[in-house]
Parts: structure tokens; C-alpha cells; sequence
């Protein structure tokens, strides 16, 4: 259905006269009357009485006015949202956990000065329950945490996954692989904060290798942070052994200062999504779409082993 015919007849029965019509949209009152007829057509019905010597609409005219009007005002809304977005502006509240932090933030923040530099961005760095609960009241716009959400005002979408494995400092445990589950249970294991998915993924897998190794359960320590520079250093400082990304710790791995142990089974990756709430403004979709290109790129130049997008 042509919008324009509509919007013809939505301004005839505003000004109820074919010829100041025609004056307003800038045509003659033959292409105004002519229009009329075509979408009198298309509906299969009358909308003008053109019998009445004073302007007036059918019965059918006065029901379908409301229904034109509601389609000629989505249609500008539609227009007018579309205009807007090269040029975006405002503030963006952004929440993200520690882990995109240490990854590809820099190349997301990049992005979005270089895409939006009219947008103002409010960066917070917390754990994903903490972005949650600040997103559900309303204090954060989009954030990028660990797993997704059921809310069902909420949209959520995967970015990438993170391979974890376990690494300690090198030297810290024997070579061997015999009785390796033992040995590692005797340290303390390092991971993400308590309450987290990856804290919990561990919990139980520490609880298999004790039941499977003879450890008693109770024997065993799992130490959780939140920040992944306290963990990493915790690691070279030889405290633990970690359950962490090798994304964080490769290049400590190529220079030989911590290691890759051969244990299995290895902790669940970790899978990095971005919330937002459905009834989001235009920059809140914005910048999701430049958070995904973001994160897309970055897992484009890194290994599979250390990031995979999703």
C-alpha cells in the first residue's frame, strides 16, 4: 500500500478541501482527487462522499481515518529513526565483567568513538549478577557478561566463547602425570568469584576428582576472585592452581613462566553474552551491534584454543 496515498487522504480530511490539500502537498487537485480513487480501490471501498455538496467522508471514510493516521505516523517515526542513526548521541551506561576487560574492550571502546563520536559512554566493571540486578533497574543501558538471562524483557545474545583450562605456576607440581588429580587438589584452586557459573562448574568437577582420587572433600579449597589480574598473579606467584581462560595467561605460558597442566577433565568454557532490554533506545542497538562486530573481529585474529565467537 502506498504511504503516500494515505497521507492524501489523512491531510484531506484535516483541511476537507481537495484544493488547499493540493496547495499543502505541493500538487494539482486532479493528482490529489486521482490518488483518492487508487486507494479507494486498493481498500475496495468509498471514502468520500462525493454526492454531499459540503465536503464529508462515508461512514466508511470515518472508520478507516484512525487506522490511515496510526500508518502515516509509524511511517515518519520509521523515518525519522532511520535518519538518526549516523548520528547518534547521548549517553550509553555501559556494564561489563573484568573478563571482556581483559580481552577486547579497547577494541569495542574504539569502535563506538569512531562509529558514534557524538555518544558519551558511562563504562562500570562488575560481576555479571551485580550488571544483572543494575540492568533490570534500569541503571545500566547494555551490558556484557557471563552467560545470558530468562527475563522476557530482556534481549540477549552469545558473543564468544572462552576455552578454560588449568594452569599453575611452572615447577610447581612434578612432571608426572601419575596422581596429578591428587597433587592439584592439594593447592588451592583459583577461579572467579563465588556464585558464578564458573565457581559453580568447578565446585563440581573439584568434587568428582576428590570422590574419583580418594581426596576427602573437605581437604580441598577453592579460592574465588573476582578480578583476573588478582588470579593471574596469585598463579605466578605460585598459590594455586588456576581454572581459568589461557587467554589471559598465553603469553606468560610462551615465556615459560606458568604452564598448561594435563588434566582432565577440563572446567566448562566460559560463554560471554551482552543484555539489553527490549523497549532499548536506538543508541542502546547501536552499540550492541558494535559490541558484537567488536568482539567478531577480535576472535577473527586470536586462536580458537583462546576465544571462539559465537
Amino acid at each position: 500500500m502506498n504511504t503516500r496515498f494515505l497521507e492524501t487522504f489523512v491531510t484531506l480530511a484535516k483541511l476537507r478541501s481537495f484544493r488547499t490539500t493540493a496547495t499543502a502537498l505541493h500538487a494539482t487537485p486532479a493528482a490529489i482527487s486521482q490518488r483518492l480513487k487508487a486507494l479507494e480501490d486498493e481498500l475496495q471501498t468509498v471514502l468520500v462522499d462525493r454526492e454531499s455538496r459540503e465536503f464529508r467522508l462515508t461512514p466508511n471514510g470515518e472508520y478507516l481515518l484512525g487506522y490511515a493516521k496510526a500508518v502515516v505516523d509509524a511511517t515518519r517515526q520509521l523515518q525519522a529513526a532511520a535518519s538518526t542513526e549516523g548520528a547518534m548521541r547521548g549517553k550509553l551506561r555501559l556494564g561489563v565483567i573484568e573478563t571482556v576487560v581483559h580481552s577486547w574492550l579497547a577494541d569495542y571502546m574504539r569502535r563506538l568513538s569512531q562509529d558514534y563520536p557524538q555518544l558519551e559512554v558511562e563504562l562500570a566493571v562488575d560481576v555479571s549478577v551485580v550488571l544483572q540486578r543494575r540492568l533490570m533497574a534500569g541503571e545500566l543501558d547494555l551490558i556484557i557478561r557471563v552467560e545470558g538471562s530468562d527475563e522476557t524483557s530482556v534481549v540477549c545474545n552469545a558473543l564468544a566463547n572462552y576455552p578454560v583450562h588449568w594452569i599453575a605456576r611452572a615447577g610447581l607440581l612434578p612432571p608426572s602425570r601419575s596422581g596429578l588429580a591428587r597433587r592439584v587438589l592439594q593447592h588451592p584452586i583459583l577461579t572467579f568469584g563465588r556464585g558464578t557459573a564458573p565457581h559453580r562448574a568447578l565446585e563440581d568437577i573439584v568434587s568428582k576428582l576428590a570422590l574419583a582420587n580418594g581426596v576427602s572433600l573437605s581437604d580441598t579449597r577453592i579460592t574465588g576472585s573476582p578480578s583476573i589480574s588478582v588470579i593471574v598473579q596469585l598463579v605466578r606467584d605460585g598459590f594455586g592452581v588456576a581454572a581459568i581462560p589461557r587467554l589471559f595467561v598465553d603469553d606468560l605460558i610462551a615465556r615459560g613462566e606458568v604452564v598448561e597442566l594435563p588434566l582432565q577433565p577440563l572446567p566448562p568454557s566460559i560463554v560471554v553474552s551482552m543484555s539489553r532490554r527490549t523497549d532499548a533506545p536506538l543508541v542502546v542497538h547501536g552499540a550492541a551491534n558494535a559490541a558484537r562486530a567488536a568482539c567478531h573481529d577480535y576472535c577473527a585474529h586470536s586462536e580458537p584454543r583462546l576465544i571462539e565467537r559465537l
